[in-house]
């Protein structure tokens, strides 16, 4: 007897729109049974994942300042996974935007005068060193057919090792005490905050535009519908006369973009100068966003926000329970692996029939 995965003749509208609340709830059993081999009550491990980091507005910032760049990457990446091109390497994308942008600020920083345009260029810069960085592998696949997830993943490093080299060297601040870090930016070179005395920064507007554009182009625009035909039905897009090489380079343009423009937004924002590590790994950790949130904008920022939650709320069991961090990624990575097997069994059925493995000649 094997497995045999067969499509539904008509796939469910409401196991299709149950099956996010079904994974979630598979994702918190599990977790709750490794919470519990770990002599921790899943109870209270649960509240302090899910519930505590709502229930004050320091939290909640924390949430939104976490979900933001999330959301921003994750919609930049889903026109390529749309398309059937695989980005992975916005890491890397992101801390080239986050350097380009902050060389600005370093470099104008005790500037005197009309100050309004340092912000707008950093930001202008950040972005366009994204989109710079995703072209490298984008032409290498359409020019030499170059794998793009091993040239996006590979320049990860290399964007990596260029920031760490250039913090610890040309941008290092000269009276840091030798910290390898660069000098605080001045307030123009910073994203204003919303309210005063809050955290939570413009770059969070940011990110909600962003969204909102995206999903308009997705729904509204031809390019949308070129990009979602690629994706669905290559071949019935080259006879439709849809061109390859073209939407490759558009659609890497655009996660570039707006991975180099969260890297920025980061910098100008929460952390206010270069430092050898300005992203905990939000590149990678928004390939597991845009999944979660199946490639759609709204989804996509839905979607950050549950892994910004699990974030800060691993943080505080870190803290207030003793529980491991690494159990946090985890639970996102099996939040994505139920969240993919639920769209599978949504779309397909399972059954038992006879024979060994299936063979393929």
């Amino acid at each position: 007897m094997r497995l045999d995965l067969s499509p539904r003749a008509r796939r469910s509208a409401v196991l299709s729109a149950l099956s996010p609340v079904i994974a979630f709830a598979g994702a918190v059993l599990v977790g709750g049974i490794a919470v519990a081999l770990l002599g921790v009550a899943p109870g209270a491990a649960f509240t302090t994942y899910f519930v505590i980091p709502l229930s004050e507005v320091w939290s909640l910032q924390e949430v939104a300042l976490k979900a933001a760049p999330l959301a921003l990457v994750a919609t930049g990446l889903a026109f390529c996974f749309r398309a059937s091109l695989w980005n992975i390497g916005a890491e890397g994308q992101f801390v080239v935007g986050g350097l380009a942008g902050g060389w600005i600020g370093v470099a104008t920083q005790g500037a005197e005068g009309f100050t309004a345009w340092i912000l707008p260029t950093m930001l202008a810069a950040g972005t366009l060193a994204g989109l710079a960085y995703a072209m490298l592998p984008a032409l290498l696949k359409v020019r030499l057919g170059v794998s793009e997830i091993l040239t996006s993943l590979m320049l990860v490093y290399v964007a990596e090792l260029l920031l760490d080299y250039m913090a610890r060297g040309p941008l290092r601040d000269p009276a840091g005490f030798n910290f390898p870090q660069s000098v605080p930016f001045d307030p123009a070179a910073r994203l204003p905050y919303l309210m005063e005395g809050d955290t939570l920064h413009a770059g969070v507007l940011i990110a909600l535009a962003a969204v909102i554009v995206a999903t308009l182009v997705l729904a509204r625009t031809l390019f949308g519908f070129e990009v979602r035909v690629v994706g669905a039905a290559p071949r019935a897009a080259r006879f439709a006369g849809f061109s390859d090489a073209r939407l490759t380079l558009a659609v890497f343009a655009i996660s570039g973009a707006a991975a180099g423009l969260a890297g920025i937004c980061e910098v100008a924002g929460k952390i206010g100068q270069l430092q050898p590590t300005i992203s905990p790994g939000y590149g990678f950790t928004a390939i597991i966003v845009a999944f979660l949130g199946r490639l759609s904008p709204p989804g996509i920022l839905v979607a950050a926000g549950v892994i910004a939650l699990t974030t800060i709320g691993g943080e505080s069991a870190q803290i207030d329970l003793k529980l491991p961090l690494d159990l946090t990624r985890a639970f996102q990575g099996l939040l994505l692996a139920f969240v993919l097997g639920a769209d599978v069994l949504a779309r397909y059925r399972v059954r038992l029939v006879p024979g060994g493995p299936r063979r393929t000649a």
